[in-house]
């Protein structure tokens, strides 16, 4: 068999274990090694895997990802998100659909100093769905609201999902943190006036919560001061070269233990419950990172990304069509793959044709993470709506997916518009790095 016909055979074993359920680090692992064996040789292909696996694991540019999950943990440990609901309720819980839209603004601000998806889910979940709960919103709009809410975590700076992406890419992170901004803002604004749409057509669906002060306005402001300052310090830090993306998980991490010990609001067996759930998360994206590294040394030595890319790139369609097909191929495969697994999986196949076709790498890594924000809230392995359905027990599956069908909608919506105005994503990155 030619090494093609073999890439082939593996891909094939991949998705065939895939849909047996196994984990998909183990998944990209097995059909890597096997695949390695049957194109180079069995020793050859049992010395890559033991390399590639020290390598993740004792990699400096990886370490970003423990760095920023840790000062998530601590920021939710220390009540930093339940201070970002308040605030927010504050402002728009006087509005039909307030408490929703505060839900998303707390989502966007707990993203800016977390990095992941299902934990902004997870922790909005815990917050916002028993006060959503209170004022009897309907239990559709608030879990759906939440699901797709925590989704922002995947694009605001810090993103795992963008570290991963740069690292594949060899791409600037700093350059990727800064252009998810404006597009997150806009996702989160899109979000809101779809919450709005939709109270105002069936009021039921989010009564107006009761009226607050505002000298109460006022102080709530105070509680998104950690995030703020925590948000400026890496972001801006970043912005003028004072650090690398490295450096400034570490400064982050530093700051949010710092304030949380200044503030009296970590005790030590909270502290030990953010250092297990960092590990645990860690290692957790770490053999996922491994297990795709494995995977593409063997699409790698099959040479089928090369030559897909040369296929897409010589067919008679406009770059955008491509790019289309594309983005319509991660539409489909994220109901089926976790976001983490599809990154790493597809990024090293399409970012050559990418290339190739002239587009900029930078608006690439900001298309593929909002199509994979669509994965987590579709059915049926939408990973935030179990997140959200394990927290609120009894809540049932198919109540939050059809709650996060109007978000769904939007996210379509901002890929079509970030396609077609490329310079939402382009702006910031070309004012900060010139």
């Amino acid at each position: 068999m030619t090494p093609i016909q073999l890439g082939l055979l593996g891909c094939g074993l991949l998705l065939l274990l895939l849909v047996c359920s196994m984990p998909v680090a183990f998944v990209m692992a097995i059909a890597g090694v096997l695949g390695f064996a049957m194109v180079v040789s069995s020793p050859a292909s049992l010395s890559m895997m033991t390399v590639d696996f020290f390598d993740t694991f004792s990699s400096y540019s990886l370490t970003v990802i423990p760095l920023f999950i840790f000062m998530g943990q601590v920021a939710f440990h220390a009540g930093i998100s339940k201070r970002l609901f308040h605030a927010a309720y504050c402002w728009l819980g006087m509005f039909r659909g307030g408490l929703a839209m505060a839900t998303v603004g707390a989502c966007a601000g707990f993203g800016a100093i977390c990095g992941s998806g299902p934990a902004t889910a997870a922790t909005m979940a815990s917050v916002a769905l028993p006060e959503m709960k209170r004022y009897r919103y309907d239990m559709e709009l608030a879990s759906g609201t939440v699901a797709a809410g925590g989704s922002l975590g995947m694009l605001i700076p810090p993103s795992v999902v963008f570290i991963v992406y740069g690292i594949l890419t060899e791409q600037s992170i700093g350059k990727l943190f800064i252009s998810g901004v404006m597009p997150g803002i806009m996702i989160a604004i899109m979000f809101c006036i779809t919450i709005h749409l939709l109270c105002r057509r069936r009021p039921h669906l989010g009564p107006a919560a009761e009226g607050v002060t505002w000298s109460m306005r006022w102080k709530s402001l105070a509680g998104i001061a950690e995030t703020l300052v925590l948000f400026v310090v890496i972001i801006g830090g970043m912005f003028v070269g004072l650090f690398t993306p490295t450096e400034a998980a570490g400064v982050g991490a530093a700051g949010a233990l710092a304030i949380a010990l200044i503030q009296r609001r970590l005790g030590w067996k909270a502290f030990v419950q953010c250092l297990n759930e960092t590990v645990r998360t860690s290692c957790m994206v770490m053999i996922i990172v491994a297990g795709a590294v494995v995977f593409g040394r063997f699409l790698a030595v099959t040479r089928i990304p090369y030559e897909l890319a040369s296929w897409l790139t010589g067919l008679a369609f406009p770059p955008w069509a491509i790019v289309g097909l594309i983005i319509l191929f991660y539409l489909i495969a994220g109901c089926f793959v976790d976001a983490l697994g599809l990154i790493l999986l597809t990024v090293p196949i399409f970012y050559p044709v990418i290339e190739a076709l002239g587009y900029n790498l930078i608006w690439f890594g900001v298309i593929i993470v909002v199509v994979t924000q669509m994965g987590v809230i579709s059915p049926p392995v939408g990973v935030n709506v179990y997140v959200v359905s394990g927290i609120e027990r009894g809540l049932p599956l198919q109540t939050v997916f059809k709650g996060s069908l109007p978000f769904l909608v939007c996210l379509v919506v901002a890929a079509a518009i970030l396609v077609a105005f490329p310079q939402i994503s382009l702006w910031l990155p070309s004012m900060t790095y010139r």
